[in-house]
C-alpha cells in the first residue's frame, strides 16, 4: 500500500510536526541543557532543539533556543503558551499585542522567568556582539497540536487575547502579591528578571526552613513556581502527576525518585541548566548538597489560578497533607531510614554538615 494512502492509525501530530522541523529532538529521563546541541532552525531564524522528558506527560515540551551573538529570532506568534527560563547570555524580548495596539520590550539576563502571551507577537533578541544567548521554553504546544492537528491553526491565527497582557507594569519586573496561605501564595505578572533574588514565603509544612512561590505568568493555564532549600536541608518527599519540569536555578544537589514498593531509588543530580520531570505519580525528594541556599524552578500544565485537571486540583490540595491522610507527601517521620542517611553521607563527602536536627530531632 502506498505510504500516501495508508490509514492514518494511532497518530501523534505533535510528535510527526517535531520531526519535520529539522533540529535534533533529545528524550532522556534528565537532560543539561546547556549542553545540548543544538541546530539552525528555519521557522525561528535561530537555533533550537526540543527535548522530551521521560515524566512529561501529554501536555507540555521543552524547546531549547540560542541565539548567535548579535543575532535575534523571526517574528513569532503562536496558539499554544510558552514559560521561558533564560539559561545563559543577555537580551531582550518585545511584544506587542494581536491587534497592534501594545507594545512592550524588556530586558534578560541568566536566570530570568517571563511568559509569552497567548498569540501575541513577540521577538527575542541577543544584546551581546561575542556570547550567544539559550533560553529554554516550556510549551503547551503538544496538546495544542494534536487537539487541532493543523499547523496553520496554531502559528497562523489572528485571534487576540488582551487580557493576556495584563497590566503594564506587569512587563517591568513588577508584580502583584496575592495573598492565600503558605505554599499557595501567588505572585502575577509576566517577567520575573532574576529567580535567584527574587523574594519567596515561607513555606514550613514542606519542611526544614523551605520557602517558594507561586507565579501566575501572563493569566496563562501554565503553571510555575520557585521553591528554595536552606543549606544542610532537604524537603519532604511527594508525588503528582506527569508534566511538573524541575529546572535547577541556584545551589547543587540531587533529587531521588522511587515508585511505591520500589525497593531502590533512582537519583539524579542537579545544577543550573539541568531539567528533568518526574513521571507520573512517581515519589521524589529534593536534596541540598551546596554551602549555599538551592533553588529549583518547576513548570507544568495547569496553575492555581487554571488547575486545568481533576489531578493538578488534588496536587496543590494535598501537596503538603501527608499521604497517610490522603494527601501527597511522605512527613519526615514516615520517610525511609536510609534516605537520611543517604544524605549526611553525601554531604559529608562535601565537608558540609546537615542542619535536620530542628525538624528531625537532635538523633537525627
Amino acid at each position: 500500500m502506498e505510504a500516501s494512502t495508508a490509514p492514518r492509525f494511532l497518530t501523534d501530530p505533535y510528535l510527526d510536526w517535531t520531526a519535520g522541523e529539522g533540529i535534533p529532538v533529545i528524550e532522556d529521563f534528565g537532560v543539561d541543557l546547556l549542553a545540548v546541541e543544538t541546530a539552525p532552525w528555519a521557522r525561528l531564524g535561530a537555533h533550537g532543539a526540543f527535548v522530551h522528558l521521560k515524566g512529561r506527560g501529554d501536555f507540555i515540551d521543552v524547546v531549547v533556543v540560542e541565539i548567535p551573538p548579535g543575532g535575534s529570532t523571526e517574528p513569532q506568534r503562536h496558539l499554544y503558551e510558552e514559560v521561558v527560563y533564560v539559561l545563559s547570555g543577555t537580551g531582550s524580548t518585545t511584544i506587542e499585542s494581536a491587534d497592534g495596539s501594545r507594545t512592550h520590550s524588556f530586558e534578560w539576563g541568566p536566570k530570568s522567568l517571563f511568559a509569552l502571551p497567548l498569540n501575541a507577537r513577540y521577538r527575542h533578541f541577543n544584546a551581546s556582539g561575542s556570547e550567544p544567548a539559550r533560553f529554554a521554553s516550556t510549551t503547551s504546544l503538544p496538546i495544542m497540536m494534536n487537539l487541532v492537528h493543523s499547523e496553520d491553526f496554531v502559528f497562523d491565527h489572528s485571534g487576540s487575547f488582551p487580557e493576556r497582557l495584563g497590566d503594564d507594569r506587569f512587563f517591568t519586573g513588577e508584580g502583584e502579591f496575592i495573598k492565600m496561605r503558605p505554599g499557595r501564595h501567588m505572585w502575577e505578572t509576566n517577567f520575573v528578571p532574576d529567580l535567584a533574588t527574587f523574594e519567596l514565603q515561607h513555606w514550613s509544612a514542606r519542611g526544614a526552613g523551605g520557602s517558594n512561590m507561586m507565579f501566575v505568568l501572563a493569566d496563562g493555564t501554565m503553571h510555575a513556581h520557585i521553591s528554595e532549600m536552606p543549606v544542610g536541608t532537604y524537603k519532604k518527599g511527594h508525588r503528582h502527576g506527569a508534566d511538573f519540569h524541575v529546572y535547577a536555578v541556584t545551589g547543587n544537589g540531587y533529587s531521588l525518585l522511587w515508585y511505591e514498593g520500589d525497593e531502590e531509588f533512582r537519583r539524579v543530580d542537579w545544577r543550573h541548566g539541568v531539567v528533568y520531570a518526574p513521571p507520573d505519580m512517581m515519589f521524589h525528594q529534593h536534596f541540598n548538597t551546596s554551602p549555599e541556599p538551592a533553588r529549583y524552578l518547576a513548570v507544568a500544565m495547569g496553575g492555581l489560578r487554571y488547575p486545568f485537571t481533576t489531578d493538578k486540583r488534588k496536587t496543590f490540595m494535598g501537596m503538603d497533607v501527608s499521604v497517610r491522610d490522603g494527601g501527597r507527601q511522605i512527613e519526615y517521620e514516615h520517610q525511609d531510614p536510609r534516605i537520611h542517611q543517604l544524605y549526611i553521607d553525601e554531604l559529608a563527602r562535601r565537608g558540609l554538615t546537615a542542619r535536620m536536627d530542628a525538624v528531625l530531632g537532635s538523633g537525627a
